[in-house]
């Protein structure tokens, strides 16, 4: 059960977003694709979630093309939480989460109200949940459709079938704590529930705290994909990202850095 990107090409108005990326990604794991602004990461990102199709090279899932899929059985295996998702109408944020139960519809689980519930409660908006969604701030909407996202995805599936839960900058309107408290969670639902993390972040000591791998992208290509620890060097982000990087460790010996600018 993997999900591939091989030897894929993304081009925009004859610029390179992408070329020639690979990467094969597993269930049970927390990945984060990294690199600097323009890099490529929301393009690879779209194609990963059938949002996009490569001009060459493939998506598999499981090895099915993922653009031979139907959108209902995409919905069923993998859920997206973009950038940003306006939502059109008053909805509570009770019901925007409920959204995220919609493709199940046909076949329910026994218990629906308690998995929305569950998710208002693991991503602090429960006492939310009556609040008309557009009245919120950026940070409590970003939560609230990572509810949403996360109740699409909540139960194993009948077949087996690994699930997926693709996110593009699901820190950046959150608050420091929410931030800690997000990825947490993305990192238990990976390692407690075997589902397939894939999240674009900008913060490297916040993928190297909660991420199993990282896939780093430099100038539309693949720059290294691996283990967090082993792609994030200090050699690697100077050489990317032109910043001095000084490792430490915290009182639990998990790698961070310092980084100040290279000089000039």
């Amino acid at each position: 059960m993997t999900l591939q990107c091989i030897d894929a090409r993304v081009s925009l108005n004859g610029r390179t977003l992408l070329e020639g990326a690979s990467a094969t990604l597993h269930p049970g794991r927390f990945t984060v694709i990294l690199g600097p602004n323009g890099a490529g990461k929301s393009t690879l990102l779209s194609l990963l979630s059938a949002q996009r199709r490569p001009e060459a090279g493939k998506v598999l899932l499981d090895g099915q093309p993922l653009a031979s899929m139907s959108a209902r059985t995409l919905a069923l295996r993998r859920a997206v939480m973009p950038q940003e998702s306006a939502v059109a109408f008053d909805f509570t944020v009770r019901e925007v989460v409920e959204l995220g139960r919609y493709p199940h519809r046909q076949h329910p689980d026994a218990n629906e109200a308690g998995i929305v519930s569950k998710a208002l409660e693991a991503t602090d908006v429960a006492s939310l949940a009556p609040r008309i969604f557009n009245t919120l701030s950026g940070g409590e909407k970003a939560r609230v459709h990572l509810a949403r996202a996360l109740t699409q995805v909540w139960s194993p599936r009948p077949d087996g079938a690994a699930r997926w839960l693709l996110l593009d900058e699901p820190t950046a309107a959150l608050d420091l704590s929410h931030q800690h408290q997000a990825l947490g969670l993305l990192q238990d639902r990976a390692r407690e529930d075997g589902i397939g993390v894939i999240a674009v972040l900008h913060d490297l000591n916040l993928a190297l705290r909660y991420a199993d791998d990282a896939l780093l992208l430099a100038n539309g290509e693949v720059a290294g994909f691996g283990p967090v620890a082993e792609v994030l060097t200090p050699e690697r982000m100077a050489h990317i990202w032109g910043v001095v990087c000084t490792p430490v460790n915290n009182a639990q010996g998990l790698l961070q850095y310092l980084f100040e600018p290279a000089s000039r």
